[in-house]
C-alpha cells in the first residue's frame, strides 16, 4: 500500500512540473525560395524531391536542439532564400510573447563586417520579418500577417506591394561555364518597379552550375510580393568587382552580423553597436502601416526583400541560420474578449455587474473596457451584449 502511495505521488510530482519552452525553432512550415545561385544546395537537394521532403531538410538546418550535455544548439546549417520574395515560415513550440520595450526575437544570418571598409558593411542581404497570430486556433499560418517595420519601412526608396514574376529557364540552353563566366539571360523575371527597371534576370556564374530553378516546383513562373528594399551594394572599383553591402540601421535578418546571445559568435572584434540586437513585436505594422498590439505571436516568416546583382557575388540572396526566443517562459497579457469588461479572460455574471456598477454607482474602476459593443457610449445596450454572449446568440 505504501508503495501504491509512494508511486502516486512521484508520478503527481512528475505531471505537476511545467515543461519548459524551448528557445529555438522547431516547426517548418512553409518554404519557397525564389530563383538564386545556393537554391537546390542550401539545403542540398537529390533530385526527385517532394515538398514534404524539402520541409525536412528546412528543418534540419534550421531547427534547434539540445545536446546531451545540455548546450542549446539554435541551428547546425543554414538555407538561402535566394532572390527578391523568397521565403520560410516557421514557429516555436509555444507562442512569442511581446516584452513591451524588449527584444522579443533573435533571427541568425551570416552577414559579415568588411576587413577593408568596415564602417561601411560587408556582406549584407537583408530579409524582412513577418509575423502573425494563430487567431482561428487551427494551428497553420492561414491568419493575417503584420511586418515588424525596421530602419528602411519610410525610406522614400522602399517599394510597398511589390510583385516580381520569375520564368523558369529550359537549363539544356544553359551549359557549362568557364571561370568568371556568366549566363546574363539566364533566369529572366519581370515587375511592377517604379523606377526605371522592371525586368532583368538572375544570372548564372561560373561558382555555382546547378539549377537555380527551385527542383520541386511545378509551373512555368513563381510570384512573390512584399515590401523591397533599397539596393545596398556597390562596385568601388572601375576594373573589377570590388563589392560592398552597406548595413541598414536595423530591423532585418542577414542584414548586420548578429549578437548571438550566448549560442554562437560570428561578431568578432565587432563593436556592440554594429551589431544585429534582435527583433521587437512592436515594430509590428498591418498593410497601411498602422501600429498593431500583438500580445504574442505563432508564427514567423522571413523573406528577400532584395533586388540586386552584385557581379561575381551573384544576386542578393537572405540567409537564415536558426532563431531563438529571447524570453521562451515569459506570459502574455490576456487579450481583449470582447464583453469581458474586467478583463479576467472570461465572459460571466461578473462582467455584467462591473457593468452595473458603473451604470448605476458611477463605479470607473472598469470604465476603459466598459464599451463593449464598441458604439462609443456605455449603456444598457453593452448590458444587452454581454447578455447575448451568455446566452450564445
Amino acid at each position: 500500500m505504501r508503495k501504491s502511495i509512494l508511486l502516486l505521488l512521484i508520478m503527481m510530482a512528475a505531471f505537476s512540473v511545467k515543461a519548459e519552452n524551448k528557445p529555438y525553432i522547431t516547426k517548418i512550415y512553409d518554404f519557397m525560395p525564389a530563383p538564386g545561385q545556393f537554391i537546390n544546395n542550401i539545403p542540398y537537394v537529390e533530385e526527385p524531391v517532394s515538398k514534404d521532403s524539402i520541409l525536412t531538410l528546412v528543418a534540419e538546418c534550421i531547427c534547434g536542439y539540445e545536446k546531451a550535455n545540455g548546450k542549446v544548439v539554435v541551428a547546425d546549417a543554414m538555407i538561402s532564400l535566394g532572390s527578391f520574395g523568397g521565403y520560410v515560415v516557421f514557429g516555436f513550440d509555444h507562442p512569442v510573447v511581446n516584452i513591451k520595450g524588449e527584444y522579443d526575437l533573435q533571427i541568425f544570418g551570416n552577414a559579415m563586417q568588411s576587413n577593408q571598409r568596415p564602417l561601411l558593411g560587408g556582406s549584407s542581404e537583408s530579409g524582412i520579418v513577418m509575423v502573425s497570430r494563430d487567431v482561428n486556433g487551427n494551428g497553420i499560418p492561414d491568419d493575417p500577417w503584420y511586418e515588424l517595420a525596421g530602419s528602411e519601412y519610410n525610406h522614400p526608396k522602399t517599394q510597398k506591394n511589390f510583385t516580381i514574376t520569375y520564368y523558369k529557364p529550359d537549363d539544356s540552353q544553359f551549359g557549362p561555364l568557364g571561370m568568371n563566366q556568366y549566363h546574363d539571360q539566364y533566369i529572366r523575371w519581370t515587375s511592377n518597379s517604379v523606377d526605371s527597371i522592371q525586368e532583368g534576370y538572375v544570372r548564372k556564374n561560373s561558382f555555382h552550375s546547378q539549377s537555380y530553378w527551385p527542383s520541386w516546383v511545378e509551373g512555368e513562373t513563381l510570384t512573390f510580393e512584399g515590401t523591397k528594399l533599397r539596393g545596398n551594394a556597390q562596385n568601388f572599383s572601375a576594373t573589377a568587382d570590388d563589392w560592398h553591402q552597406y548595413f541598414f540601421d536595423w530591423g532585418y535578418v542577414d542584414n548586420r552580423p548578429d549578437d548571438w546571445h550566448g549560442y554562437k559568435n560570428n561578431a568578432t572584434n565587432i563593436a556592440a553597436e554594429e551589431l544585429n540586437q534582435g527583433f521587437k513585436l512592436d515594430w509590428a505594422v498591418d498593410d497601411e502601416g498602422n501600429p498593431v498590439d500583438l500580445k504574442k505571436i505563432d508564427f514567423v516568416k522571413v523573406y528577400c526583400a532584395m533586388l540586386q546583382d552584385c557581379g561575381w557575388i551573384g544576386e542578393e540572396s537572405t540567409e537564415v541560420c536558426g532563431a531563438i526566443d529571447l524570453h521562451p517562459d515569459a506570459v502574455a497579457e490576456p487579450e481583449a474578449v470582447p464583453g469581458d469588461v474586467n478583463r479576467d479572460g472570461n465572459v460571466t455574471s461578473a462582467d455584467v455587474t462591473a457593468l452595473y456598477n458603473y451604470l448605476l454607482n458611477g463605479d470607473e474602476t472598469y470604465l476603459a473596457t466598459s464599451d463593449v459593443n464598441g458604439d462609443g457610449n456605455i449603456t444598457s445596450a453593452d448590458v444587452t451584449f454581454i447578455y447575448n454572449i451568455l446566452l450564445g446568440d
